[in-house]
């Protein structure tokens, strides 16, 4: 029963150190910091998207406002004790906007790989005698 426990405790404190190393090595610290910027990035796109690119779009298809785009399947309506009850409607505007979100997000992440291997190649040549 004691070996069992001691086992137990050996893995456990085994877990803890690796863990500890992995956190504390260069790439999860990166991956902490391109999460971060990432979030902050997506914000960025989808104001671009939203308050830059589909009022254009909009106004060139006769002043419309993709998010407010929807087939509606069932109206708004009350529900036995009076309280609304909203409409069942499929929101294509929305998809729209965020398509397009990811569409230029993917562009994005595209051309900072691109111009990183670029730079990664142009060292490695360097590097070479």
């Amino acid at each position: 029963m004691n070996i069992r426990r001691i086992r137990a405790k050996e893995m456990t404190m085994g877990f803890v150190q690796e863990f500890k190393q992995f956190a504390v090595k260069g790439n999860a610290m990166d991956m902490a910091v391109g999460i971060i910027i990432g979030a902050a990035f997506n914000k960025v796109v989808t104001s671009i998207v939203q308050d830059m690119i589909m009022p254009p779009i909009g106004m060139m298809l006769g002043r419309v406002d993709f998010r407010n785009l929807q087939i509606v399947l069932k109206a708004a309506a009350l529900d036995a004790a009076g309280n609304p009850v909203p409409p069942v409607a499929i929101r294509y505007g929305a998809f729209l906007n965020t398509v397009i979100e990811f569409l230029i997000v993917a562009m994005s992440v595209f051309i900072m790989v691109k111009f990183m291997n670029k730079l990664i190649r142009k060292r490695e040549s360097q590097a070479k005698p």
